[in-house]
């Protein structure tokens, strides 16, 4: 495969470059940094800057069967505008302008988070995200909700998960499918962000399930989405959390084990 990979250079990308390569891939990395040694090609791209994203996608060359927007900003306080721009705007952006250049039959996979489970329960800022055409109108738009880096986050990949199941029936009539991984507490280099984003909770979910995930579980899943074994999975959210989020209904739903 020919796999167009965002958010390579670290973390949960840079593992998905790795299995790719070791399975015989040929890797196109965009990142604003430039990654190990595990891909072919790199192009740097600015998540942030729509300039960047359009010189970036302009010079991939395809066709793709594969892309994988894995690229992300973690919840940082003072960051809310740019983890909005980054993890929503710029990823659209990038998503959108990538299309033309996918294969028929190509994967899509985008990285969620577990933190966007609640999309359902804040549908009406998920879609008042989404009708937002550029950063420039980021700032009165967390100003007015009043919203910190955690929800700006969270509200992010809500965005993530809800875009994905609802562009399934375009993505069919292109020829494509498109789905997102939804992980929870990995063990990567931002790990530390979210225990001092969601505090004792991640302590909590960690303990419950043994131990934190790993980049590479992830991207198990991720490489698994992306290939020809999962050709009929479409518009769906896989979690991957090691137990944490069943542990977390059966809590709210007084179920005994």
């Amino acid at each position: 495969m020919r796999v167009a990979l965002t958010g390579a250079a670290t973390g949960i990308g840079a593992e998905v470059a790795a299995r790719l390569k070791r399975d015989g891939h040929h890797v196109t990395a965009f990142d604003i940094s430039e990654p190990p040694a595990n891909v072919d090609h790199w192009i740097k791209t600015d998540l942030s800057d729509p300039a960047s994203i359009e010189a970036a996608t302009r010079a991939a060359e395809g066709p793709f069967d594969a892309l994988i927007n894995n690229a992300g900003l973690p919840p940082r306080e003072g960051m809310a505008e740019l983890v909005l721009n980054v993890n929503f705007l710029g990823f659209r952006q990038f998503l959108n302008a990538m299309l033309d250049k996918l294969s028929p039959g190509a994967a899509i996979v985008n990285t969620a988070s577990r933190a966007g489970a609640m999309w359902r329960d804040n549908l009406d800022e998920v879609k008042a995200l989404m009708d937002l055409q550029s950063a420039a109108e980021l700032a009165d738009f967390i100003a007015e909700r009043q919203m910190n880096h955690v929800r700006a986050y969270n509200l992010s990949k809500e965005a993530v998960i809800v875009l994905t199941m609802m562009e399934t029936e375009a993505m069919i009539a292109r020829g494509l499918r498109m789905n997102s991984v939804s992980p929870a507490a990995v063990s990567t280099g931002i790990l530390d962000d979210f225990v001092a984003a969601f505090g004792e909770r991640v302590a909590k979910n960690i303990a419950r399930a043994g131990r934190a995930g790993t980049a590479d579980e992830v991207a198990d899943v991720i490489v698994f989405l992306a290939g020809p074994d999962s050709r009929w999975m479409k518009g769906i959210d896989l979690t991957i959390d090691g137990g944490m989020g069943a542990m977390a209904q059966t809590d709210m739903l007084g179920l005994k084990g």
